[in-house]
């Protein structure tokens, strides 16, 4: 309550909305109500609502992941967890990051700035339990941030949330969530999980022929030897790499590789 500062959360899905579509939403409720038809509510098992049977119309209605529209459904995710007992402290250079420079972290508020939830130690092959082979409770840090749509554009502060990338995955160990990353994270992944074996020989019996594996599921189990990382023009801007040459980012917009400020042994593309 005595830290300095104006303590606003603006997000997003709690500013001022059209009072129209308010009504509407509202509306659609009543009269399901009143002519006590549960058909027009989700009660079935989909994944995406209404969103799957929706009419073509022209787009003057669509979803919000439609690629056909501008929306801000184009994101990058960043999500990893670690021990509880490292939390604290990455939090603090997280907080030392932050502080010089108190505008770097505008804008994930859009998409619930950084999420943190706490996962219960698990003794799966795959749990989260890797701490010196043994059992932890763990701390998820979940970040959403904008994305352009040109691949080669560098996005604003690209340099803050490539270091908090770097430093919770490679200083701190994190152990990076399977469906939300980029592909930086998965960087010696494999390694981070002591009964990797087991699983892999357990995935082996019951799936010998790989029905349930992809060319992406190998790589980020490392099977085959091949790397998440593809070196390349513009690779640290997509997460396919950690920079190491200025061209890996966006010299032509002046954004360069160079080392952190909190975390020195990172590598991420800065704004000169």
């Amino acid at each position: 309550m005595n830290a300095s500062g104006e303590g606003v959360f603006d997000f997003i899905g709690f500013r001022p909305t059209s009072t129209l579509l308010i009504r509407a939403n509202r509306l659609t409720e009543e009269l399901s109500e009143q002519a006590g038809d549960g058909n027009r509510r989700q009660d079935r098992m989909q994944a995406s609502g209404g969103c799957l049977t929706a009419p073509e119309d022209g787009l003057r209605t669509t979803c919000p992941w439609d690629p056909r529209v501008r929306s801000t459904g184009f994101f990058h995710q960043t999500a990893f967890s670690m021990p509880v007992s490292r939390a604290r402290a990455f939090i603090k250079e997280v907080r030392r990051l932050h502080d010089l420079n108190p505008g770097s972290l505008c804008g994930i508020d859009l998409y619930n700035g950084i999420l943190m939830r706490y996962v219960k130690s698990s003794t799966a092959y795959l749990g989260k339990s890797a701490v010196r082979g043994q059992s932890a409770d763990m701390v998820e840090f979940d970040m959403t941030y904008y994305r352009s749509r040109d691949p080669r554009r560098a996005r604003l502060y690209e340099d803050v949330l490539e270091e908090i990338e770097q430093m919770g995955v490679f200083k701190y160990g994190g152990l990076p969530h399977w469906g939300k990353n980029r592909n930086v994270a998965f960087v010696g992944a494999s390694r981070k999980y002591p009964k990797m074996r087991d699983f892999l020989l357990v995935k082996d019996a019951y799936d010998p022929d790989g029905l349930f594996s992809s060319d992406w599921s190998d790589m980020m189990l490392g099977i085959g030897g091949d790397t998440p990382t593809n070196i390349a023009p513009g690779c640290a801007l997509e997460g396919m790499c950690v920079c190491s040459q200025d061209v890996h980012c966006a010299p032509e917009q002046g954004y360069v590789c160079r080392p952190g400020k909190v975390y020195r042994n990172a590598r991420v593309c800065t704004k000169v």
